[in-house]
């Protein structure tokens, strides 16, 4: 059905406010704010203001609901948009979002409660605003069915408001929010629509759904562009969580909040894209995420909201918890032409030199008293002055004996156990210059003022402009929806050679096999579903949802140099690992989500510790790359084949696209030396692992293991791909054919002899198929694998866990005591002792194929050398590196 209504007549009610007099606001006895008439402001008197003025939402006990940054679909019912054509004593308030939602119980719409508001900015010339607006809720439908958060815009001149999207299929098509005008005309937005994402699943033989962020909690908002029509609507990045509050810098650059959770990394940072999605890049405050200040004066975890550009370059941003009830923090000014990250010295040490408070005296931001109060938004000014248009809270605490709100003094402050009173948000003039503050809209007991805008005009940003296929980029790069990665050396560390590159490169100094980068593999992100989508088991996930789920798209070699470019697909989140010869990741998991558009050559430097600070990825901030390339042109790398001359400058790989074409993704993972001048040595032997040498369930389709394709993928399921593993039979026969010995995996490790009688399984691991007694949402093997079991011993024909007495931390003995600490005796009247079982560590770790003691087993020397093939070793080693999940499509998993 048609969930929204049309839109109905504006009320023309006219409302006049008083400006109010002093600094400060407050209710009760004691607050600072006053009536009256004040002069007129000469910074805003000529530009109109609009605001958001919202009720304050309490939880069913009385307690004032929270808020989050990470739920940005959340609806809270109650606001209004406010708009005062002049900023003044005398200047009436106008409700322009009054009227718009009106029931019609005839054609079935019973709209219930309020709408809400949010997400206020103006165009560079100061003509029109937009916004974000929710119906209010619809009687009688289910939640998935309710009106979603559309963009709206207002003409100033022609008093005229709309909806951006006027078809309603198409605006109901997701959560939009977030809007900021491009220099072109047109609006980058934050959504969960995932336009481009949707369609990409029907080639992945899913239904179209939203997928949801990494915390599955709600569908991942990320950034597109439309039409101020609300037309040619297209998707520009593809974080697996949210990427929020977009704002177009003077560069053009769109400048955005950027969620990072993969792998549980949480972390709100800034980024930077171009319009079209390309060149995406971290801009600042990756490694500075405890910039808040507590009580004590000591750092507390912050998130920088809602960046804006400000007159002289720098970033203003709300520095708040990311969390809580306060809805504000501080006004900080962040200098990120000069500095990615906050402090001088690694893990938030040294000097503070990235950014800086704008509030003129110290604000609390870890949700406890701020006796200076509280910012929720701040607007700036580009008129030459230092002000900002600001939604501030007095600090208020609850007296004890009457109950009243009052401003906090030192003695309430100190006063033990004095409480927080609700926030006051108002609307003022703050001017951080001058030091001065001036009240615009007087707050209210039970709303707040969450946020302001003023329509004064501002440089309207550089206009980048989209590259033109077979112009500006590759077309054929573009009919096939792929990119190039091109990799400067994965040898290079932050800018520094982890090993002589140049050793390395040169055949005579290093062989194939001494080489320990061999191969990059691309991992591409599987889109979970929401419960209505699919109720599927989250058991599917295996020991960890860190990962969430997993596609390998393919393998390229890296070459001697360390460097790689190949082609990749356009469009979705990938990450890379370095693998070693056996398919193993040899350093730790890409924890951001790369992404490309179609034509685009993405260039890197190397790779990136995940503890270092050192800027990556921003290319105006990167140390100088630690590998040269070649030294000269017309001349080929050192003792390599004669053909292959390089250019100045070329890495290897560069130097095989220049001549052979750009690399292509393969599923399997073959070496074939192109480098060795067989004049000089013998060139190295090829090798390869190869899918087709399975005798088990291959994880791909059956025409992706006749040619790999773009879009073949290896899906990996546990019980589908590495369970038959241990299955598979594995008789020894003498030549007759008769079978002598059964070294079939599963089983040897079983709990029952060949009588069928129980026994330990051998090295206390049990590869049996059938779910786990003890874990009943995976098999046996499955546990026995991936998680610590505890030692077992037979005694007297049954499999019982080994017990000791358990011993505190200084080794002394432990016994059981009651509640008073008195030790409980048994019959004979001897203590009991506490006992605890001996856990077995885990033979295979979720970090990572090399993270485990399992392939040692199989190595040269090991207990079961050679009894499992290279194609089974490769094909565990994958599994294990993207995660060890129990299925890597949701689809593919039982349901609930």
């Amino acid at each position: 059905m048609n969930k929204l209504c049309t839109l109905a007549q504006l009320s023309g009610g006219l409302i006049a406010l008083l400006l109010l007099g002093g600094c400060s606001g407050g209710s009760g006895e004691g607050s600072g704010l006053g009536g009256g008439d004040q002069a007129e402001d000469p910074v805003v008197v000529d530009y109109p203001v609009a605001y958001v003025r919202r009720s304050l939402r309490f939880e069913d006990d009385g307690a004032l609901a929270g808020d989050s940054l990470y739920a940005p679909s959340a609806f809270n019912p109650g606001a209004v948009l406010v708009l005062r054509d002049r900023a003044t004593a005398s200047a009436p308030e106008r409700v322009l979002t009054e009227g718009l939602f009106v029931s019609d119980e005839e054609a079935g719409v019973v709209f219930e409660g309020g709408y809400d508001v949010k997400d206020l900015t103006v165009s560079a010339d100061g003509q029109l605003m937009a916004f974000a607006m929710r119906a209010p809720d619809i009687e009688g439908l289910d939640d998935d069915e309710q009106p979603s958060w559309n963009i709206w815009l207002y003409d100033f001149e022609a008093a005229e408001l709309k909806r951006a999207i006027s078809s309603d299929l198409t605006a109901e098509a997701g959560d939009d929010i977030a809007p900021a005008f491009l220099p072109d005309g047109r609006i980058v937005f934050s959504s969960t629509r995932q336009r481009r994402s949707r369609a990409l699943l029907l080639d992945d033989d899913k239904p179209q759904f939203g997928a949801l962020a990494e915390n599955l909690q709600e569908p991942a908002f990320v950034l597109h562009v439309m039409e101020a029509d609300g037309t040619d609507i297209q998707q520009i990045s593809y974080n697996q969580s949210h990427d929020l509050s977009p704002t177009v810098l003077f560069s053009g650059r769109i400048l955005f909040n950027r969620w990072d959770n993969m792998g549980g990394r949480d972390r709100l940072s800034l980024y930077t894209v171009n319009p079209d999605g390309t060149d995406l890049q971290f801009h600042y405050g990756y490694h500075s995420q405890a910039t808040g200040i507590s009580a004590t004066g000591e750092p507390v975890p912050a998130a920088f909201s809602k960046p804006q550009q400000m007159p002289d370059g720098r970033i203003l941003v709300t520095l708040r918890s990311p969390e809580g009830i306060t809805y504000g923090g501080d006004m900080v000014l962040i200098d990120a032409e000069n500095f990615t990250e906050a402090y001088s010295e690694p893990e938030q040490e040294g000097v503070l030199q990235g950014q800086a408070s704008l509030s003129v005296d110290e604000v609390i931001t870890d949700g406890g008293l701020s006796p200076h109060g509280l910012f929720a938004n701040a607007w700036a000014f580009h008129d030459g002055t230092s002000r900002l248009l600001v939604s501030w809270s007095e600090c208020r605490v609850i007296e004890p004996d009457t109950e009243l709100a009052r401003p906090c003094t030192d003695e309430w402050l100190a006063t033990e156990g004095i409480m927080p009173a609700d926030p006051l948000y108002g609307l003022w003039i703050y001017d951080y210059v001058e030091g001065t503050q001036r009240p615009i809209i007087q707050p209210v007991e039970g709303e707040m003022i969450s946020e302001g805008v003023t329509a004064d005009p501002r440089p309207v940003p550089e206009f980048i402009a989209e590259p033109i296929p077979g112009v500006d980029i590759d077309r054929d790069l573009v009919q096939e929806g792929m990119a190039v990665l091109d990799i400067r050396s994965v040898y290079d560390f932050d800018g520094e050679q982890v090993v002589d590159i140049s050793a390395l490169a040169d055949p005579l100094q290093t062989t194939a096999a001494e080489r320990p980068a061999r191969f990059l593999r691309v991992v591409k992100a599987v889109g979970i579903p929401d419960r209505d989508t699919l109720d599927f088991d989250n058991a599917a996930f295996g020991r960890s949802r860190a990962q969430t789920m997993r596609e390998i798209i393919g393998y390229t070699p890296i070459q001697p140099d360390g460097s790689v470019r190949v082609k990749v697909p356009a469009d979705m989140p990938l990450a890379i690992s370095v693998v070693d010869a056996d398919g193993r990741r040899i350093v730790g998991r890409h924890n951001n989500w790369l992404q490309f558009r179609a034509g685009e050559v993405r260039q890197c430097q190397g790779c990136h510790s995940a503890d270092s600070e050192v800027p990556h990825g921003r290319t105006d901030k990167q140390p100088e790359p630690a590998w040269a390339g070649a030294p000269t042109s017309g001349a080929p790398f050192a003792n390599t084949e004669e053909a292959l001359n390089a250019e100045m400058g070329e890495t290897m790989a560069q130097l095989l696209a220049r001549i052979a074409g750009e690399a292509e993704l393969e599923g399997d993972i073959r070496f074939s030396d192109l480098w060795t001048d067989p004049a000089l040595r013998t060139k190295d032997p090829s090798t390869e692992l190869l899918m087709s040498e399975l005798l088990t369930p291959q994880p791909t389709s059956l025409a992706c293991q006749s040619a790999w394709t773009p879009d073949c993928r290896a899906v990996i399921h546990y019980p589908e791909h590495i369970q038959p593993i241990w299955d598979l039979p594995r008789e020894v026969t003498d030549a007759t054919g008769a079978v002598i010995e059964d070294r079939t995996c599963s089983t040897c490790h079983t709990n029952r002899d060949a009588a069928g009688m129980a026994q330990v399984p051998p090295g206390q691991l049990d590869l049996s198929a059938e779910q786990s007694p003890v874990n009943t949402n995976f098999s046996t093997s499955y546990v026995e694998l991936v998680f610590s079991n505890p030692t077992q011993e037979l005694s007297e024909g049954a499999v019982q866990n080994v017990l000791v007495q358990d011993t505190d931390d200084n080794g002394e003995p432990l016994f059981e005591t009651d509640e008073n600490g008195e030790l409980i005796l048994d019959a004979a009247g001897n203590p009991i002792p506490v006992m605890v079982t001996v856990d077995i560590e885990q033979i295979m770790n979720i970090a990572g194929a090399n993270a485990s003691r399992f392939f040692s087993v199989f190595a040269p020397g090991g207990a079961h050398a050679g009894e499992l093939s290279a194609a089974e070793l490769r094909l565990i080693s994958e599994w294990l590196d993207i995660g060890a999940q129990y299925y890597n499509n949701p689809f593919d998993a039982p349901v609930n």
